[in-house]
């Protein structure tokens, strides 16, 4: 079933449409011919619709209707719906009063490099202000710990170590090795054209212990266990877990986030030294294999080369680390919204501002061990 559309000026000045169904033609619609008739007509003229065959089921024509419709609003000119079925001036009249938009797109406005500066500022005010508070908190909750003063659960600490410790060894193990292949490697190109590819151990070994070996661990449980404490907090935050915590009197930083910095905190320099203790190896391969320098050679010059301050900064530098992470994930965690993107956030922002403060810890490091002459 087809229309067939004809439309005339009144004497008035007025236009009168004439919609009529036909069962042989599928569709006569002289749209620019309509258009341009009410863009004749005077301001305050009207324009008729008569159709009272019109099926409401047939959405091109009473789409094409609300445009006349809208056309007709724009120009000022009246419009009169009342040769139409009663269903079908309804819905043309629930679609006119929602108001029309130029597209789909939401409009921004676009911000000056001030007021950006300006957000920015403020937000890294904010993060720091809730790093601060956090960590006092957390420092009062760890002296509750020490004098037994705090309810922290002891069973939780060995779970999450367990969790945190032996679940890591396989990753730590893979990125650790070849991470002291790829200084070997390096150090192997630049040495061999001085003859000196034995200094390779000094390269391999100082750097694991001092620095690799415990950024690299800090980084691996940043995005293994910081996100997982994220994860954790985040969904007990919308469930309301944490909600009922706190109405049952336990606070969620001596139950929630001391074990979880505890049991970093233990974990973090075992794994530094089994990484320290790999990435050597690594580089012990690579020279016997290329080098022709033996094992025997290496580990000599190895241990020539490296003093026990530097296998005690790298422990140190990842206890701190440790708690870098776990100050990461748990805030992260429990400063998470009510819904489900909320959480995949507050995981991202635990593994960026976990691998952030290590970085930035570790260059503060440097510039303090550079200047205590360490």
């Amino acid at each position: 079933m087809g229309f067939i559309l004809q439309y005339q000026a009144r004497p008035d000045g007025s236009l009168e449409i004439i919609i009529s169904t036909s069962s042989t033609v599928s569709q006569t619609i002289d749209a620019a011919g309509v258009m341009r008739a009410i863009g004749s007509l005077a301001k305050g003229a009207s324009v008729t619709v008569i159709g009272h065959e019109v099926e409401v089921a047939d959405s091109r024509l009473l789409g094409w209707i609300f445009a006349v419709a809208r056309e007709c609003g724009r120009r000022g000119v009246g419009l009169s719906l009342e040769g139409m079925p009663e269903q079908a001036r309804r819905r043309i009249g629930l679609a006119l009063s929602v108001p029309e938009r130029k597209g789909a797109k939401r409009e921004h406005r676009r911000e000056s490099i001030l007021t950006t500066i300006g957000k920015a500022t403020a937000g890294i005010v904010t993060d720091l202000k809730g790093w601060l508070t956090f960590l006092g908190e957390l420092l009062v909750s760890l002296w509750g710990f020490v004098n037994r003063s705090a309810r922290v659960p002891t069973r939780d600490i060995w779970n999450i170590i367990d969790e945190c410790g032996p679940g890591a060894l396989p990753i730590v193990t893979l990125i650790s090795t070849l991470v002291g292949v790829i200084l070997a490697f390096i150090g192997a190109q630049q040495l061999r054209q001085f003859g000196a590819q034995i200094f390779v151990a000094n390269l391999v070994s100082v750097a694991m212990l001092r620095e690799m070996g415990a950024v690299m661990a800090g980084v691996i449980m940043a995005g293994r266990t910081g996100a997982s404490f994220a994860a954790q907090l985040g969904t007990m935050q919308v469930n309301e877990e944490i909600d009922a915590l706190k109405t049952f009197g336990i606070s969620p930083m001596q139950y929630l986030v001391v074990p979880r910095v505890l049991a970093l905190v233990v974990m973090m320099p075992l794994l530094c030294i089994y990484a320290d203790m790999l990435g050597i190896v690594g580089g012990a391969v690579v020279s016997s294999l290329t080098l022709d320098i033996s094992l025997v050679q290496y580990f000599n010059q190895a241990k020539t080369a490296v003093h026990l301050s530097d296998l005690w900064l790298g422990v140190f530098k990842s206890c701190v680390f440790g708690v870098l992470i776990a100050i990461s994930g748990c805030l992260s965690g429990i400063r998470c919204g009510r819904s489900a993107s909320a959480v995949g956030v507050a995981v991202t922002s635990a593994v960026v501002s976990g691998i952030v403060a290590i970085v930035l810890s570790d260059a503060l490091f440097a510039f303090m061990t550079e200047l205590a002459g360490v």
